[in-house]
C-alpha cells in the first residue's frame, strides 16, 4: 500500500452497538485494537472501532519536535495517536526516566464509525487506489459480524496497591500550598498512584468491558499496540478543532463532587459544587491558562469562553466544566494545535511551566497518564482527550501490569484531607473496574 491514502470508499450499515463489535474483534489476537466510544452508547456523538493499522510509529521525540509527524501526509486521517505526559513536561522537568513511549501513532486504513444520534453504522476505507480503498471498506464492513453479547467479566485484578500511603500525599498537598501562599505559582494538579497486576487469564480489554457497563465516560478509550494498552474512561475533551469551519474547542474540568444514590443528597451535591469559590477559582485560572494555550494557534480576538462553571452529571462523580472556543489561523492543522496546549492545563496548574515542576518535586513520571489519546479525521479534524481516569497497560512475561493515577488541583486554600478524598472518588470507578471493590 502506497505511503499516503489519498482514495476513500464510505459504505452504510445497520446499526450494531460499538462495544459489541469491539468485543468480537478483541476475542481475536487483539492486537492494534482500537475501541474509541462515545458514553457508551449515550444517544450523542460518534464512537470508532478500529483493527489492523497498516503503520505504527513508535518512540522517542524531541521535546521541541515533538509533534513533527503529525505534518506528515502519511499520518493523514485514520490516524490515532498517544501523546505521554511526561514527553510535554520535559522542557519544564528536564528529562526523567521514560516509562512509556513519548509519543505513539497508528493508521487505520479500515474503520467503523458509529453515529449515535442517528443510528447509523459508516465503513471507512481508504487506500493509495480506488480498489484499495473500496477493499479496505469491505473489511471495515466485515467486523459488524463478528459483534457478540457481551458478558460483564469477574474482576481481571490480583492486587490494587498504593504506590504511597495517604499521608505522604497530604504532605505533598500541604507543600503545594505552601509554595502557592509563597509565590512560586497559583495552583497545581498533584496525582496519586495505584499499579498491580492482572491474572494469568485475564486482559486488560476485561477492564474496558467493566468499565463501558453503568460507568461509561464520553471518551471511553480502549487501544492496544503489541504489550502495551490502554484503558481510558475519560470525561474529558482536551481539543476538538474542525477543519473546515477552523473551530477550536476545549472543555477543562476543574470541580468535583461525589454522586449520591439519594437524589436529595445528590442535587444538593452539585449545588454545593456550584457554589464553590475555591472549586469556581480553580476552574478559573485553568480557563484562563487554555485561553492563553488556545490564541497561540488562532486568530487575534477570536477566543471565547462560550460555557462557564457548567455541572456535568457522570456515574460517579459532579464535574464543574467551562467551554473555550477560538478560530484557528489559516494553516493552523493538529500539530500545531497540540504543540500550542499540549499538555493539557486542567491536568498541570498556572503558571504551567512552574506547575509541571512542582509535580515532577512529588511525583514520578506520569507515562500515559494525563496525557491524550487522540484520533485525526478528514482535512486534519482532530479530537483529542484528557487521560484522566486511565490505567496504562504492559505485558512482561506473559502477565500484564498496570499503573493508574488519580489527581486533584491544588490551590491556596485547598485542605490535605479534602484533596485526598476528592482522589479517592475520582478512582473508585477504576478501582472496581480492576479489583471489584
Amino acid at each position: 500500500m502506497s505511503d499516503v491514502l489519498i482514495r476513500r470508499v464510505v459504505r452504510d450499515a445497520a446499526w450494531v452497538e460499538p462495544v459489541t463489535v469491539a468485543a468480537g474483534l478483541a476475542a481475536g489476537d487483539g492486537d492494534g485494537l482500537l475501541a474509541l466510544l462515545s458514553g457508551g452508547g449515550s444517544g450523542e456523538g460518534w464512537s470508532h472501532v478500529a483493527a489492523g493499522p497498516d503503520r505504527v510509529q513508535i518512540g522517542p521525540v524531541e521535546e521541541a519536535a515533538m509533534f513533527d509527524a503529525l505534518r506528515d501526509p502519511v499520518f493523514g486521517a485514520g490516524t490515532v495517536g498517544l501523546a505521554a505526559y511526561d514527553a510535554g513536561a520535559r522542557a519544564a522537568t528536564g528529562r526523567r526516566e521514560t516509562v512509556w513511549p513519548d509519543l505513539m501513532l497508528a493508521r487505520y486504513p479500515a474503520m467503523l464509525s458509529f453515529d449515535h444520534r442517528a443510528r447509523r453504522v459508516l465503513a471507512t476505507g481508504r487506500g493509495a487506489t480506488a480498489a484499495e480503498a473500496k477493499a479496505e471498506a469491505d473489511r471495515a464492513l466485515g467486523w459488524l459480524a463478528t459483534a457478540r453479547p457481551l458478558d460483564t467479566p469477574a474482576p481481571p485484578a490480583e492486587t490494587f496497591q498504593a504506590e504511597a500511603d495517604a499521608a505522604a500525599y497530604r504532605a505533598a498537598v500541604a507543600d503545594v500550598v505552601g509554595r502557592i501562599a509563597a509565590g512560586e505559582l497559583f495552583q497545581a494538579n498533584v496525582a496519586r498512584g495505584w499499579s498491580g497486576r492482572l491474572r494469568p487469564e485475564a486482559d486488560p480489554f476485561d477492564v474496558f468491558l467493566r468499565l463501558q457497563q453503568d460507568r461509561a465516560s464520553l471518551f471511553g478509550a480502549y487501544w492496544r499496540i503489541g504489550d502495551r494498552a490502554l484503558v481510558s474512561n475519560s470525561p474529558e475533551l482536551f481539543l476538538s478543532f474542525d477543519s473546515v469551519a477552523r473551530r477550536i474547542e476545549a472543555r477543562p474540568i476543574k470541580g468535583t463532587r461525589p454522586r449520591d444514590a439519594d437524589p436529595a443528597r445528590d442535587a444538593a451535591l452539585a449545588d454545593d459544587l456550584v457554589a464553590s469559590a475555591k472549586d469556581r477559582a480553580e476552574n478559573l485560572m485553568i480557563v484562563d491558562l487554555m485561553r492563553n494555550d488556545l490564541a497561540r494557534a488562532s486568530e487575534p480576538g477570536s477566543v471565547r469562553v462560550e460555557r462557564l462553571f457548567a455541572v456535568e452529571r457522570h456515574p460517579t462523580v459532579h464535574h464543574l466544566v467551562s467551554t473555550v472556543t477560538a478560530t484557528a489561523r489559516t494553516g493552523v492543522g493538529p500539530a500545531e494545535l497540540m504543540e500550542a496546549s499540549f499538555p493539557p492545563g486542567s491536568i498541570t496548574g498556572a503558571p504551567k511551566h512552574q506547575a509541571m515542576k512542582v509535580i515532577a518535586a512529588h511525583e514520578p513520571p506520569r507515562g500515559p497518564w494525563c496525557g491524550s489519546l487522540f484520533l485525526i479525521g478528514e482535512g486534519g479534524d482532530l479530537t483529542a482527550s484528557v487521560l484522566i481516569r486511565t490505567a496504562g497497560f504492559e505485558r512482561k512475561d506473559g502477565v500484564w501490569r498496570y499503573r493508574t493515577l488519580a489527581g486533584a488541583g491544588i490551590v491556596a486554600d485547598s485542605d490535605p484531607a479534602g484533596e485526598e478524598a476528592e482522589t479517592d472518588v475520582k478512582i473508585s470507578a477504576m478501582r472496581e473496574a480492576l479489583i471489584g471493590r
